[in-house]
């Protein structure tokens, strides 16, 4: 196949799924990374594609947000081990707030039995996984509720955040970079996270690397809000140097 070949074709599968990422495109094409790179660089030139960490996303897509069920089952390993370092990060006792977010979701599940906690969460996926959990109390957030993400947001979830002082607050993000700072692509969504962040004492983010670098619509905040990142090993040890420089520390799950 022909370069010219290959990238209308690499265009074709972000148009149509949102992102394509390097790795999966050097096998599908059985070609080198490094001649993906540079057909993602040519469609970047173009103004077709824009490259964002690990791959592009079609130009023009600042907005793309995959559907629940989508992000449920992408990075599923990378999102486990997160979850799994963030239960560390518990408090013994005290106040949660838990964003909206399939990794933070998979942190809610696993929440050990004997925690005895507060948690007030805005997520309806969430809810739903502690409402039996024996030793938390459970506030959940009012809102008009997105159907992409199950999440409440406008004023009423506003209001709510607006009273409350919690210990730790657990955020997800479609972007992070220290550059550009926290994103994700819904204006409602981010003014919740925004309103979460200025209500707890320590914020920790849950995104796995492939987050990193890529920027959304709607910003939220700076990476120095954030107290702790969790990510996975994708997050190369230069780029995690780089962003404790900044204030952050990181953990790669």
């Amino acid at each position: 196949m022909y370069a010219p070949e290959r990238q209308q074709e690499i265009l074709r599968l972000a148009r149509d799924g949102g992102r394509v990422d390097v790795v999966s495109l050097a096998e599908e094409f059985q070609v080198t990374a490094e001649t993906i790179r540079r057909d993602l660089k040519a469609l970047d030139r173009a103004g077709l594609l824009r490259r964002v960490h690990g791959g592009a996303i079609p130009a023009g897509r600042l907005d793309f947000e995959p559907d629940l069920a989508e992000r449920e089952g992408t990075s599923a390993d990378e999102k486990d081990r997160i979850a799994k370092a963030a239960v560390a990060e518990l408090p013994t006792e005290g106040t949660l707030i838990l964003d909206a977010g399939t990794t933070v979701a998979r942190l809610a599940a696993a929440v050990p039995l004997e925690s005895a906690l507060t948690v007030v969460t805005h997520s309806l996926p969430i809810a739903v996984r502690l409402a039996d959990h024996p030793g938390i109390q459970l506030h959940l957030v009012g809102g008009r509720v997105r159907h992409r993400t199950r999440a409440a947001v406008d004023a009423w979830a506003l209001r709510a955040y607006g009273e409350i002082r919690a210990d730790v607050l657990f955020v997800a993000a479609n972007g992070f970079s220290a550059d550009h700072g926290l994103t994700t692509p819904d204006l409602a969504e981010a003014a919740v996270k925004r309103a979460a962040v200025a209500a707890a004492r320590r914020v920790v983010l849950l995104a796995d690397s492939s987050k990193h670098g890529q920027e959304h619509f709607a910003r939220f905040g700076d990476l120095s809000d954030v107290d702790l990142l969790i990510t996975d090993s994708g997050l190369s040890p230069e780029d995690a140097t780089a962003i404790e420089r900044g204030g952050t520390e990181v953990v790669r799950a």
